[in-house]
């Protein structure tokens, strides 16, 4: 069964948003192993310089690759990653899968996104779209995503 593993910087803050998150990995539990990870946030200022800004990226790098599988195939969500419909995504993963990958890891930054050097060692980067969403959206939506490519790969009915 392959197993999926999403890291998210920062954690859930309103009730709606893990009932959703919970309603999905329920979904899910039939396609794949999933785990959910939240790691800190790192604090910044109230108006923080870019040069803190990298510093808390690369701080929350580390934590990231600490928590990364051995052997996974990591997936970086950023704003700059490429587009890709649900059928493309499903395919995406249908190919990594057909090629040994059972292990896939997604990236979540915080709100300052992803350290670059994290986004450069990702076998994907993925943007959900040119729009800015909450990270906590941003991982509904993935959940969501994860679970409409599972369910093509896998025959079923909820992609129309």
């Amino acid at each position: 069964m392959l197993s999926v593993k999403i890291l998210c910087v920062g954690k859930l803050g309103e009730k709606f948003w893990a009932q959703a998150v919970a309603e999905y990995e329920k979904r899910l539990s039939a396609y794949c192993k999933l785990e959910i990870l939240e790691l800190p946030e790192q604090r910044l200022p109230q108006n923080p310089s870019q040069g803190e800004i990298t510093a808390a990226l690369s701080k929350e790098a580390d934590a990231i690759r600490a928590k990364i599988p051995s052997g996974a195939s990591v997936v970086a969500l950023c704003i700059e990653g490429g587009e890709l419909g649900s059928q493309a995504f499903a395919d995406k993963i249908g190919d990594m899968t057909a090629h040994g990958v059972s292990k896939l890891c997604f990236l979540i930054g915080g709100s300052c996104g992803l350290d670059e050097t994290l986004k450069r060692e990702a076998a994907l980067r993925l943007s959900m779209s040119p729009m800015t969403f909450p990270h906590h959206l941003a991982r509904v939506m993935l959940l969501e995503q994860i679970y409409r490519a599972l369910n093509i790969l896998g025959g079923g009915k909820y992609h129309k």
